[in-house]
């Protein structure tokens, strides 16, 4: 696996190294040891599968505060995503600051989430399926949450949203 820190300190793009034939590939998923090389997490609670029918159609943006906090590596298994995160760390140089980045099943990339970053994602292919491990299980009435469009924020999202949640379309300004 290929690591790349991102302009959001913490944050990684992780990449497949494949070994391809003419059967196909084999590619390792996940590497404890690669990962505490980096001084990532590589604690698993939980995995999470999210399929989504439509394009344009927006996930998240969504984190829990401490001592609630989870890590999370998002990859796309089938379609494509671009994937966009927040650092809401109040403590942190880049704070309110974004990153996004396509993830699909084509490029095999992964993304390292840290704690207290809101994570969100734009469907770019209809039938898409993410999977994502999370270092800690869901923690009920701590979910913190932004909206995509919020103007504090300015995403640029590279096509426009068209289906958002109305839990998602709830959340307020951060202003």
């Amino acid at each position: 696996m290929h690591f790349t820190e991102t302009p959001l300190t913490g944050a990684w793009v992780i990449d497949a190294e494949p070994i391809n034939d003419d059967r196909g590939f084999f590619s390792r998923a996940w590497a404890d040891d690669e990962f505490a090389q980096h001084g990532l997490s590589t604690t698993i609670a939980q995995t999470n599968m999210s399929h989504t029918r439509r394009a344009g159609t927006f996930r998240g943006f969504h984190w829990q505060d401490p001592p609630f906090g989870e890590t999370k590596t998002v990859r796309c298994v089938a379609g494509a995503v671009w994937n966009c995160i927040v650092d809401m760390r109040p403590n942190s140089d880049t704070y309110r600051e974004w990153f996004g980045i396509e993830l699909s099943a084509k490029n095999l990339r992964m993304l390292y989430v840290p704690e207290q970053f809101a994570n969100g994602f734009l469907i770019l292919e209809p039938e898409t399926t993410l999977l994502y491990n999370v270092s800690r299980s869901y923690a009920p009435g701590n979910e913190r949450g932004l909206r995509y469009d919020d103007p504090t924020i300015n995403v640029e999202w590279p096509v426009a949203v068209e289906h958002v949640s109305d839990k998602d379309a709830a959340w307020p300004d951060l202003s």
